[in-house]
């Protein structure tokens, strides 16, 4: 078998590559609020006029069965699943996977159970389908106890309640590159902000995941678009002592908090640096202070930053955020080239920096064709 098709299920985009005999053939990515697609490369003759239906697993149907027909081969299909729970290494979908993985949506619902909705609509339409699952939480198995523990009972903690970290496919990518850019700093006290609108920090040491900000749901860490990051426990307490509602908790952890809750104006970073007024400004700036304090905070796991790396959307296009979170680390000495900052160059720091600072571009869907290779069979 020499074509994988790829998905990366978002809570609002559907991102979608076919590769061929090791060479990505193309790649389409769909905005699903906007019902609007944009591809790169040759698509199939028969989704030339194509247009997205603004339902996801719709949409993948669609690509699969296009695909099918125009090359008579049924592709292995690798997906992005955000929480893998205790799988360590991507796995064949079938009932008894499903089912565990269906059992993780509710800490990770903006993603979850989106991929499986996907997952399941092509199973019902293409059955002969073989379907494995790449985790974002792989990447982040090997951290140490003193990482993913929680200060809570034992009976607890053997039920699986434990800091998972996520964004690992992100961060997979970003140590490949970086592998072939500069071997050196793969293996250096290494800091990766994956900025976007979900939000994580990682500390990396000798290649291996230390630490990450998001914890046993993809709740935890730095504010993102729509979601809180840290909050102090006790604020859910006092909410439901108020009658809040698990359902209208959900509804403000996940999709009214975070620079949307700040702002009052917009989860998109673009909108809110092209907006002059206050309430803007202040969800900016706590945004960078927080993802400063973050990556201060991890640099104890490794003892010390000697680089640093931004990707992500906001990480890899927005040099306004990048120049404030940097602004907050110069005690730990980071100095920051203005210039190559303004032109989103690769290395952005200066030559004297203390932390060697890129902008790299992760990859996702590479690393899921790359899942894929453990499966493929000539």
């Amino acid at each position: 078998m020499s074509s994988v098709l790829t998905f990366n299920v978002g809570s609002s985009s559907l991102k979608i590559a076919y590769y061929q005999q090791q060479q990505r053939v193309f790649s389409l990515n769909i905005d699903i609020k906007q019902q609007h697609a944009s591809c790169t490369g040759q698509l199939p003759s028969s989704l030339l006029n194509w247009q997205s239906v603004g339902i996801l697993s719709e949409d993948a149907c669609s690509v699969a069965q296009a695909l099918c027909q125009q090359y008579q081969v049924l592709p292995l299909v690798a997906h992005r699943l955000v929480h893998g729970g205790h799988y360590q290494q991507p796995v064949i979908i079938n009932p008894e996977t499903l089912a565990q993985l269906q059992q993780l949506a509710p800490l990770c619902p903006l993603h979850q159970a989106p991929a499986l909705a996907v997952i399941e609509a092509l199973a019902a339409r293409l059955p002969a389908l073989i379907q494995i699952a790449a985790f974002d939480t792989s990447f982040h198995s090997q951290q140490p106890a003193l990482s993913f523990c929680y200060a809570l009972p034992l009976t607890l903690r053997n039920e699986g309640i434990r800091a998972y970290g996520f964004h690992g496919l992100s961060c997979q990518s970003i140590m490949r590159q970086l592998l072939t850019l500069n071997s050196k700093m793969a293996k250096s006290k290494l800091i990766i902000a994956h900025l976007g609108n979900g939000a994580s920090i990682t500390a990396v040491l000798d290649g291996i995941s230390q630490a990450n900000s998001m914890g046993f749901s993809t709740l935890e860490g730095v504010p993102m678009g729509t979601r809180c990051g840290h909050l102090d426990a006790g604020i859910l307490l006092y909410l439901l002592d108020k009658g809040w509602t698990t359902p209208k908790l959900n509804q403000l952890l996940y999709k009214e908090s975070g620079l949307l809750g700040l702002s009052g104006i917009s989860s998109d970073m673009r909108e809110l640096t092209q907006d002059a007024s206050p309430q803007a400004q202040f969800s900016i700036d706590y945004f960078c202070r927080r993802v400063a304090q973050e990556i201060s905070s991890l640099a104890t796991a490794i003892g010390g930053i000697e680089t640093l790396v931004f990707t992500g959307g906001i990480g890899e296009h927005q040099a306004i955020v990048r120049a404030k979170i940097a602004s907050y680390l110069t005690w730990l000495g980071l100095e920051l080239d203005t210039a190559a900052n303004l032109q989103n160059k690769q290395i952005i720091s200066e030559s004297n920096s203390r932390i060697a600072t890129w902008v790299l571009t992760s990859n996702e869907q590479h690393e899921l064709y790359l899942a894929a290779q453990l499966f493929n069979k000539p």
